[in-house]
């Protein structure tokens, strides 16, 4: 009972950090409020992401169009809205098999230890040498364009630093007094890794990942940047960056104003990543 009353403080203690924290809050705010006009998309887009006029191509922001249309006629912010489902699904998902496998790989490694946890160690310093981007399009070429195994894709090259930090992290515990009671009660190895180790890796757990959030959305925009990643007539904000850096001359606003929201959720999403970091270790400060 004690130890859940301090758990509990710890808690409280560390969500009163970051309510002190106002850039962190205003991020964790316009992330919020980014992920609700995602998922209302369907019902406040002012048009379909595919609708063309051509009557009004590449024409500027107006009553009708706020954010202008681009060379097809189809309207900036509601491709910008559908975008955004997309990129934010990328970030999310990928991030989560990415900790799927980070956690479970450094978990085994720091409780097992020995030549076992040398293994699994060198297997990740190897895959380290290789530069993510051509682990991304190798895999993207053999196994196509498809959206979810682009997901897959991504999230399987992002778990190497969440595997080192924890079995950091485990290896400090694993000679912890609770764990050396449950391995003398007879506590199975796994019961031990996933009841006793993995909810004490939390904290890092959730900065790594929401600083992985948008690393990987930088990725997606990359991949999209350089034609790789969704294709039309769907869009992500990294495809909508690219069409509109090849006709910025012309309609500067297909470019800013999807780059100018995208930058603002990277930011949002690092002061939040931040926030947490510090909230949940003040000694960081």
């Amino acid at each position: 009972m004690n130890e859940l009353v301090s758990t509990s403080n710890l808690w409280r203690d560390a969500l009163r950090r970051l309510k002190a924290n106002r850039l962190a809050l205003a991020g964790a705010i316009f992330v919020f409020v980014l992920i609700l006009l995602a998922l209302l998309t369907p019902f406040i887009a002012p048009y379909e992401y595919d609708f063309q006029n051509r009557g009004l191509s590449s024409s500027g922001p107006s009553l009708n169009h706020w954010l202008g249309t681009d060379y097809l006629g189809r309207d900036l912010l509601t491709r910008m809205l559908y975008g955004s489902r997309i990129s934010l699904l990328v970030g999310f998902v990928a991030t989560f098999v990415a900790l799927i496998i980070g956690v479970s790989w450094g978990t085994v490694a720091g409780y097992l230890g020995g030549r076992v946890d040398s293994l699994m160690m060198r297997i990740v310093d190897a895959l380290y040498g290789i530069p993510f981007i051509i682990l991304i399009i190798l895999l993207m070429v053999v196994f196509g364009r498809n959206l979810v195994l682009m997901f897959l894709a991504i999230g399987a090259v992002e778990w190497l630093t969440m595997a080192r930090i924890v079995r950091a992290q485990v290896t400090s515990l694993r000679r912890t007094e609770f764990v050396l009671a449950a391995q003398a009660m007879g506590v199975s190895s796994i019961s031990i890794m996933t009841r006793h180790l993995f909810p004490n890796t939390l904290g890092p757990v959730i900065v790594y990942a929401t600083l992985t959030v948008p690393q990987v959305m930088l990725l997606e925009a990359f991949l999209s940047f350089l034609g790789l990643g969704v294709q039309a007539p769907m869009s992500s904000w990294g495809l909508l960056i690219r069409d509109g850096a090849v006709s910025m001359e012309e309609s500067w606003w297909l470019l800013v104003f999807p780059a100018t929201v995208f930058s603002i959720t990277l930011f949002s999403l690092n002061f939040l990543g931040d926030g947490l970091r510090d909230a949940l270790d003040p000694r960081s400060n």
